[in-house]
C-alpha cells in the first residue's frame, strides 16, 4: 500500500466516523469494525469508566477499520498525536504487526502503551493420549530431535501462535527455531483436530480455543502461558512455574499519543487501573472469556517493548520480515 493511498484512506476513515458526532471529554478509538475484539475493549472500558466515575462523561466511541489496525494508528500518530483526551483498544496483534513492519513503515515506539486488564492467555496443547506428560518432556523431545514434534496453530507461518513454543524454546537454550515445524491452519479448532487426529505433535493457542476440548477430554494442557495458574483452570501449570520464563497472552488494552504528558499518561493509566479493580470488570471478564492480566502505566509499556523487540528478531529469523 503506498503512503498516499495510506494517507487518504486515513482521511476518509475520518471524514466518515467523524460526521454529525458531538466532542465529549474522552474518545477510544476502535481499529476495527463493531462486533470484534478491539470494539469490545473499547466499549466495556468506556462504559465501565464511566459507570464507576473515572470519567466524568461517557467515552465516545469510534470505530475505524482497516490495514489490521494500521489505519487508526497512524491517524493517531499524524493528526492526534497531542490529543489527552484519546485512547486507542489495542492487542497483541498491535505489537506483533508492529514488531513485523505491516503498519506502512510506522514504529512501536510512536506511540505509549498505557494498560492491558485483561487477556487470552496462550497455551501449548497435546492430544489426551500424548507421551509428553509434561512442558519440558515435550521441550527436551525436541532439543534431541527437532523434527519428531510439530505444531499445529491458528495464525499463519510467523504469526503469534508460531512465535509462542519459539518462545519457550530460546529459553531451554534452542536458538534454531527454523527447525521447528510449524502448521498454520484455519483457526484454534483446526489446530486441536490435527493435533488429536496425530498429524501434529502439538498445538499453540489461547486458552479460549480449547476449553471445549478440554472438558470433553480430548486433549491436555501442559502449559499455560501466564504469570499465575488461571482461575478456573488451576490444575494447568504455568511454563514460568516449569522453568520457562515465558508470559505470552492475547492482551485487550488501551494506547495513547505518544505526544501527551507524563501526568496525563499516569492518569490514564490510574483510570485503567480502576476499571481492572472493579465488579464491572470482572463481570465482563467472566462474560467474554478472559483472564487476569493486569499491567499498567510504565510496567506496561516495559512488556510492550520488549514483546516488539523479541517478536521482530524471531520474524527476521524465520524469515517472515527482512
Amino acid at each position: 500500500m503506498t503512503k498516499r493511498l495510506f494517507k487518504a484512506l486515513v482521511t476518509s476513515a475520518v471524514l466518515t466516523v467523524g460526521a454529525g458526532t458531538a466532542a465529549t471529554a474522552a474518545e477510544c478509538i476502535a481499529p476495527a469494525n463493531p462486533g470484534g475484539g478491539w470494539d469490545f475493549t473499547c466499549r466495556q472500558i468506556g462504559k465501565i469508566m464511566y459507570d464507576i466515575g473515572a470519567v466524568d462523561q461517557p467515552v465516545q466511541v469510534t470505530n475505524m477499520a482497516g490495514a489490521g489496525g494500521g489505519l487508526a494508528y497512524n491517524h493517531v500518530v499524524a493528526e492526534r498525536n497531542t490529543d489527552e483526551d484519546l485512547i486507542i483498544a489495542a492487542s497483541t496483534a498491535t505489537s506483533t504487526r508492529l514488531a513485523q513492519n505491516a503498519y506502512a513503515g510506522m514504529t512501536a515506539d510512536q506511540v505509549r502503551f498505557v494498560g492491558a486488564i485483561g487477556a487470552d492467555p496462550g497455551v501449548i496443547v497435546v492430544a489426551a493420549d500424548s507421551p509428553y506428560q509434561s512442558l519440558n518432556d515435550l521441550v527436551e523431545a525436541i532439543k534431541a530431535d527437532p523434527g519428531s514434534v510439530a505444531f499445529a496453530g491458528g495464525s499463519a507461518v510467523g504469526g503469534f501462535d508460531h512465535i509462542k513454543p519459539l518462545m519457550i524454546l530460546q529459553r531451554a537454550g534452542f536458538n534454531d527455531i527454523r527447525q521447528v515445524k510449524y502448521i498454520g491452519v484455519d483457526g484454534g479448532a483446526d489446530a486441536i483436530t490435527q493435533t488429536v487426529g496425530g498429524f501434529t505433535q502439538a498445538m499453540t493457542g489461547d486458552m479460549s480455543e480449547v476449553v471445549g476440548f478440554l472438558k470433553a477430554g480430548e486433549i491436555r494442557v501442559i502449559a499455560v502461558l501466564t504469570d499465575e495458574r488461571v482461575p478456573g483452570f488451576e490444575d494447568i501449570p504455568t511454563a514460568k512455574e516449569q522453568g520457562y520464563d515465558v508470559v505470552a497472552v492475547n492482551w485487550r488494552g488501551l494506547y495513547v499519543p505518544k505526544g501527551i504528558s507524563d501526568e496525563k499518561f499516569e492518569e490514564w493509566a490510574g483510570k485503567l487501573q480502576q476499571v481492572a479493580d472493579s465488579d464491572e470488570w470482572a463481570a465482563a471478564m467472566e462474560a467474554n472469556g478472559l483472564a487476569p492480566f493486569t499491567k499498567v502505566g510504565g510496567d506496561f509499556q516495559s512488556y510492550v517493548d520488549n514483546l516488539v523487540l523479541e517478536i521482530n528478531a524471531m520474524s527476521k529469523e524465520l524469515g517472515v520480515i527482512q
